[in-house]
């Protein structure tokens, strides 16, 4: 299942994601890095692509040629938020 990282809905598995490709919902970019199976958010550049080079808007269009779209349907968001609760409860008496 892919899922836009703005709008939190659903897109097509027949969808091509190309470079220039939006959502059909909000117009978001899905081709960056936001939707990526490879961002992750701490990671050397975000990004668990060794190889990748860096982007440094991540929400935008970009030309990686390592971009997979993320299947899992795991949101940028509730990773954010997780990895918060989980910092968040390291400080706690």
């Amino acid at each position: 299942m892919k899922v836009c990282h703005k709008c939190k809905k659903e897109i097509a598995d027949d969808f091509f994601v190309g470079r220039q490709a939006q959502c059909p919902s909000c117009g978001a970019d899905l081709h960056c890095c936001l939707n990526c199976s490879f961002y992750d958010l701490g990671a050397y550049n975000d990004c668990r692509e060794p190889q990748a080079e860096r982007v440094l808007d991540k929400a935008r269009s970009n030309f990686c040629d390592f971009f997979k779209f993320n299947q899992t349907g795991k949101s940028s968001d509730s990773a954010d938020s997780g990895t918060k609760d989980k910092l968040e409860g390291l400080f706690k008496k």
